[in-house]
């Protein structure tokens, strides 16, 4: 039997990181969730030019850059390692960098994967080999550092075989800070979900068998008791936020682990989804102190998200299935609408990232093309749109109207309010 534990603070759990109104902490956001602070500035319209602040070379890599504070964190590949550097917001100057791991390499390219994450005290870099390094956010000074292979005997094969999840196409998902603890997926025996103390790197515990996949784990409230939500290899599980218990879990296999986008929340419900499974919403309950997992709703493949994660804004989720932008209940799983023609690659590799700004959408397409739409239920309704970087496969930032982005040679500052 699990005891409940409500409080008011569980109100913000969904949210992994202590930020400004105007940062962008994780490669999902402040709450981590693809959805702008509501305290934040946002345009109503997106500029038909748009002002670029600054633009720096960036190498090879699909980690996302993050905004904390005054400082832009970012990540490529610099002699053949990766390295994870520090910029100032406002001109990129280089303000420190870390030298990370040697890279992954596979038929995606090379270079980081994942993003970093910062609660502005500490920033957190993980290479696609499992190294793990908390930087003090100010100096990039080295806090502690782990390694997933050597310190908790995780796998890392590479494109091999039938290797899955983070030991074939390198350890990406993000951590998360929660508080003065970080949450990790390392994969190993025993220590599928980690927790370390932020400051120290002490490990206050350790759980499961899972193998990581690629999407991040997302602390959150679900029936009442405080948990951790991972989507891995093996599926769909819930751990205890105090010591790691396994809650409850929802099974599901894709070949080779393909699990990436990160768990969506709505109410009680969490929803996941791959190209293989489809799109899958999980109802958490609790009856007489006992707490599990009951399917709410579900869709085939055709309305499976592949490595684009979606947004929650009211009673409604927009994502990306195939090529296709679609609006579906997050209660019911009802499609509301769908619509084509914003997407040029090809199903298997189509990618947008999703932002919610206030009642509407900002969409980053796979051609650098950013496009605003109504977050409405009822229909498609595009506002405007406008170009912003070349052909692109990865997570941008936005901070205050400062929409960071990275293409394939560039990381590139957008001032979307074209303010002076």
């Amino acid at each position: 039997m699990h005891r409940l534990r409500i409080s008011v603070s569980s109100l913000f759990l969904a949210c992994c990181v202590t930020s400004n109104a105007g940062d962008w902490p994780h490669q999902r956001g402040p709450q981590q969730n693809g959805i702008v602070a509501p305290d934040s500035k946002f345009p109503a319209t997106l500029p038909d030019d748009p002002r670029i602040v600054w633009k720096t070379p960036a190498t090879d890599g699909f980690a996302a850059p993050i905004v904390s504070g005054d400082r832009v964190f970012f990540g490529d590949l610099q002699n053949g390692k990766e390295v994870f550097h520090a910029v100032q917001l406002s001109d990129a100057k280089e303000l420190w960098h870390d030298v990370l791991d040697d890279p992954h390499i596979d038929g995606f390219g090379t270079g980081p994967r994942c993003a970093p994450v910062s609660d502005g005290e500490i920033v957190l870099t993980q290479s696609c080999k499992g190294e793990l390094h908390c930087l003090d956010a100010s100096t990039g000074k080295l806090l502690w550092e782990k390694n997933y292979q050597s310190d908790f005997g995780a796998l890392y094969v590479g494109e091999k075989g039938t290797s899955e999840g983070g030991a074939r196409h390198g350890y990406n998902a993000s951590p998360c800070i929660d508080g003065d603890h970080v949450i990790a997926l390392a994969g190993g025996i025993g220590s599928g979900v980690l927790c370390f103390e932020k400051k120290t790197g002490a490990i206050v515990w350790k759980s499961l068998d899972d193998q990581a996949a690629y999407s991040p784990p997302v602390v959150a409230t679900l029936a009442g008791v405080e948990q951790i939500v991972c989507f891995t290899v093996q599926g769909l599980v819930g751990v205890d936020r105090e010591d790691g218990k396994e809650l409850w879990r929802v099974p599901m296999s894709t070949d080779f682990g393909r699990h990436i986008v990160a768990p969506v929340i709505h109410g009680d419900i969490v929803i996941v989804g791959s190209h293989q499974v489809g799109l899958v919403a999980t109802r958490i309950v609790t009856i007489d102190g006992v707490i599990s997992a009951k399917e709410a709703w579900k869709h085939d493949k055709e309305l499976g998200p592949n490595v684009t994660s979606p947004v929650c804004i009211g009673y409604h989720i927009y994502l990306l299935a195939k090529t296709d932008v679609v609006c579906l209940d997050a209660k019911t799983g009802k499609l509301a609408w769908s619509q084509g023609g914003n997407i040029q690659t090809s199903a298997d590799k189509a990618f947008a990232a999703f932002i919610g700004i206030g009642k509407s959408i900002m969409m980053l397409n796979d051609m650098g093309e950013l496009i605003l739409f109504k977050a409405d239920p009822t229909a498609y309704t595009e506002i405007s749109r406008t170009q912003v970087c070349g052909k692109n496969w990865c997570h941008p930032a936005y901070a205050d109207g400062m929409f960071v982005v990275r293409d394939a040679k560039n990381l590139i500052c957008v001032d979307l309010l074209n303010e002076e």
